[in-house]
């Protein structure tokens, strides 16, 4: 009987295993052709770098379901490939270049997308290695990659089938605006970095009766009205009055409006509505009939609305109101506090909520079958206390930016 070695290369053995599995098209489908089918097409890995715990989490789970029902006589296919990852892959691209000290303005597009593709090879196939390395079995002669022509064409012919079924338009909303990748980016592409920041208290100008408080005090330049909550005894003779401001040459007229989504607790309880830069501003000036100013622009930097602000980058345009506020006698106090910042997942950029002229899904008639799904047990959520979580997600859901 042969024994294992002391030192026995396991690496090597899989290897070798793994490759007379692929090449003997024990992983085709064709092994059970009678058999029913059942089919797993792997979450696609972005091509922007090497898999993670994550991807090994999934290509274990996938596989495991894959080969039960081989086991079981099915007709299982476990369809592999890789995500072109769009602005994503751009980034990491752009990053390479510049530690390599190339600038991709200067390299020019055709050469730019050229090293793209060099990037896809690379890590590419890197990816369908570790996928090899973790014992996945795949059907290799499928893999896909989501820029091939046929993917492509799906793309176009599903977009086309959602608008025929009145599923998708287009409109200037307010979306998650990255000024670093220049795109619009989902909600669910939106990630959440905590920091500490200023809270700033400050009056528009001397005849203001309201202190409010912000954390962005460079966006009130597009506050057309001040919120408060109906409950609140502070403020209560002040609502529905108008008043005319002028910040720093900036003029506006703004509205003492009552909102029940203004926390009373946080800052003065009062609050500067911009509805062009806060998506839930931008829901109070849908409700209320509010003018939406657009201040700052897709390249991060102030708007022509802005006065002699204009064309400064957002940091710059802080400062330099915080300035103007304190010679004032405006700025009241600086609290120092702990906020989310929102940033882009695929640069690490800060995101603007901006509007802008985008494609949207419509996610009510969506929601309506996803919640039905679950609920008729269709689809079973293990373990059942995360339906909670699905439906509030569900519930919550806005709009879907098609980014």
């Amino acid at each position: 009987m042969k024994t294992f070695g002391k030192n026995w290369q396991h690496v090597e053995k899989e290897g070798e295993l793994y490759n007379y599995w692929e090449s003997s098209g024990y992983f085709k489908p064709e092994q059970n052709s009678d058999g029913k089918p059942f089919v797993i097409a792997v979450p696609p890995p972005n091509v922007t770098g090497k898999l993670h715990i994550g991807h090994a989490m999934f290509a274990t789970l996938e596989d495991l379901m894959i080969r039960y029902h081989r086991l079981f006589g099915d007709a299982a296919l476990w369809i592999p490939g890789t995500d072109h990852a769009g602005i994503a892959t751009q980034s990491v691209v752009d990053k390479k270049l510049r530690k390599d000290g190339v600038n991709k303005n200067q390299l020019g597009r055709e050469k730019f997308v050229a090293e793209v593709w060099r990037w896809k090879e690379e890590y590419g196939g890197k990816i369908t290695q570790q996928l090899r390395a973790l014992g996945s079995s795949c059907d290799w002669s499928r893999e896909r990659f989501t820029l091939d022509e046929g993917l492509s064409e799906a793309v176009s012919q599903a977009f086309v089938h959602l608008y025929e079924k009145d599923l998708i338009y287009r409109g200037e909303y307010i979306v998650n605006w990255c000024p670093k990748c220049g795109t619009a980016i989902s909600d669910d592409e939106v990630e959440h970095e905590s920091q500490k920041a200023k809270l700033y208290y400050f009056k528009y100008d001397k005849n203001f009766p309201i202190t409010i408080a912000t954390t962005r005090p460079e966006t009130k330049f597009g506050d057309t009205a001040v919120a408060v909550n109906p409950a609140d005894s502070r403020y209560k003779n002040f609502v529905n009055q108008e008043f005319e401001i002028d910040l720093d040459g900036v003029k506006r007229k703004i509205k003492i409006i009552a909102d029940r989504a203004v926390d009373k607790e946080f800052g003065t309880g009062a609050v500067g509505v911009t509805p062009a830069h806060s998506m839930i501003d931008w829901k109070m000036a849908e409700d209320h009939n509010l003018e939406k100013i657009k201040v700052i622009d897709e390249h991060g930097r102030m708007t022509d609305t802005t006065g002699k602000y204009q064309g400064l980058k957002v940091l710059e345009a802080r400062e330099k109101l915080v300035e103007f506020l304190r010679l004032n006698d405006l700025l009241e106090k600086e609290q120092e506090i702990e906020n989310n910042l929102a940033i882009c997942y695929r640069c690490g950029g800060a995101i603007e909520p901006l509007p802008s002229l985008q494609w949207f899904v419509k996610m009510k008639p969506l929601v309506k079958k996803a919640r039905e799904a679950v609920e008729s047990g269709e689809i079973k959520i293990i373990p059942k206390r995360f339906e909670k979580v699905y439906f509030h997600w569900l519930d919550n859901i806005r709009d879907w930016c098609i980014s």
